[in-house]
C-alpha cells in the first residue's frame, strides 16, 4: 500500500518543514518589515523588546537605542540574543516569520552610531529622514549590532495548501 501523500496543510499542519521561508523570502520580509522582537537575557532570565531595525548587505541587524536601557544592559552582560520578525502589518501576502539566534554587540563609537542612524532614517522616516537623524542624534545614543549565527525557525504560509489554516486558497 502506498502512503497517503498530501500537500502540507491539506489534512494537518504537524510537519511544517516544507513551509520554511526561503532565503529570498527572508530578505523580502526583512526589507518590508521595520520592527522585530529582540530577545536577550536580563539578570539571567529571557526578556524581549520590540524595536525598529535595519538589515545591512551582510545580513547584520542594527537597532538604535539609548545607553542604560535594559536591552543595552542585557547585551553588555551577555551578547547571545534572538531576533524574531513577522510580516504582520506589512503588505506581504500570507503569514511569514523568521526567528534567529545571533551574537550582539553594543556600539558606542559616535561614527558607528551615527552611520547606523543615517542608514535607518530613510527606512523609518521616509518623508523626512533628516528630522529622524536630528531626533536620534543624542549624546546617549548607542546601536546594537546582531550578527546572525543560526535561523532557528521560519514559516511561509504561502507554501501550504489553501490558506494555511485549513480553508480554501485566497482568491
Amino acid at each position: 500500500m502506498g502512503a497517503d501523500v498530501h500537500r502540507p496543510g491539506e489534512k494537518h499542519v504537524e510537519d511544517l518543514a516544507e513551509a520554511r521561508l526561503s532565503v529570498t523570502g527572508q530578505r523580502e520580509l526583512w526589507d518590508a518589515q521595520t520592527e522585530g522582537v529582540l530577545t536577550f537575557l536580563q539578570d539571567g532570565l529571557p526578556t524581549a523588546v520590540v524595536m525598529s531595525y535595519l538589515v545591512d548587505a551582510e545580513g547584520r541587524f542594527w537597532f538604535a537605542t539609548v545607553e542604560g536601557r535594559r536591552q543595552v544592559r542585557g547585551v553588555d552582560a551577555d551578547g547571545r540574543v534572538a531576533v524574531v520578525v513577522s510580516n504582520t502589518g506589512t503588505d506581504l501576502p500570507g503569514r511569514r516569520m523568521v526567528a534567529l539566534r545571533g551574537d550582539a554587540t553594543v556600539h558606542r563609537d559616535r561614527e558607528i552610531v551615527m552611520a547606523a542612524v543615517r542608514r535607518l532614517a530613510p527606512r523609518l522616516a521616509p518623508d523626512d529622514p533628516d528630522a529622524f537623524v536630528r531626533l536620534l542624534d543624542s549624546p546617549n545614543r548607542v546601536v546594537i549590532e546582531v550578527v546572525p549565527t543560526r535561523i532557528t525557525s521560519s514559516h511561509d504560509s504561502r507554501r501550504l495548501a489553501g490558506d494555511g489554516r485549513g480553508g480554501p486558497a485566497p482568491e
